[in-house]
């Protein structure tokens, strides 16, 4: 019985790590990335609401920012800790020195970027954003290029890679990435 070749995971690490904007894609690519190499997905942003029961717009509301960073640090670890994964990480995970240590040194790191008007329109259409995370408020795309601005060096800082997902299908990013993986 002849078995179809696996693609490889990247060499040289133990996991994939998928950072950038929230509505650039990397809960969608993530789960596609790792059914494809048969590994574990872990979206940071959902294990962080079921483990603390509420949601992450919840937190935010209740404990403020500084507790949702705490929280996020520790989910974070724990699921590195789970190596070799596809981790979906959250938008501001890279906000904390501690955090973009864990993510450069756990594995190969793809940003995934989009344009601001993408992001908006991705995240105006996605249901579970306006129930789940914290309100861009009312500065709507000219807070998404802000908060662009402020992370751009960070997400560069810790990637390996970096892919614009404008206009592109997931799958055709999903396989860019494991080419990217391929060649490290």
């Amino acid at each position: 019985m002849h078995r179809p070749e696996q693609p490889q995971i990247c060499m040289q690490t133990r996991s994939i790590l998928l950072i950038g904007p929230r509505g650039s894609g990397k809960s969608t690519v993530g789960k596609l990335l790792a059914k494809s190499i048969a590994l574990p997905f872990f979206d940071a942003d959902v294990e962080l609401e079921t483990r603390n029961r509420r949601t992450i717009q919840q937190i935010f509301a209740q404990s403020g920012e500084a507790t949702f960073r705490d929280m996020e640090a520790e989910v974070l670890r724990e699921l590195l800790a789970k190596s070799p994964i596809v981790l979906a990480t959250g938008g501001g995970a890279v906000l904390r020195d501690e955090n973009r240590r864990l993510i450069k040194n756990a594995g190969f790191v793809v940003w995934l970027t989009g344009t601001v008007d993408t992001l908006w329109q991705r995240i105006g259409s996605d249901p579970v954003t306006a129930l789940r995370r914290p309100n861009l408020g009312v500065g709507g795309p000219t807070e998404i290029a802000m908060l662009l601005q402020q992370r751009e060096s960070l997400y560069r800082e810790c990637a390996n890679l970096t892919l614009a997902t404008d206009g592109r299908e997931p799958a055709e990013i999903t396989s860019e990435i494991l080419q990217a993986c391929h060649h490290s």
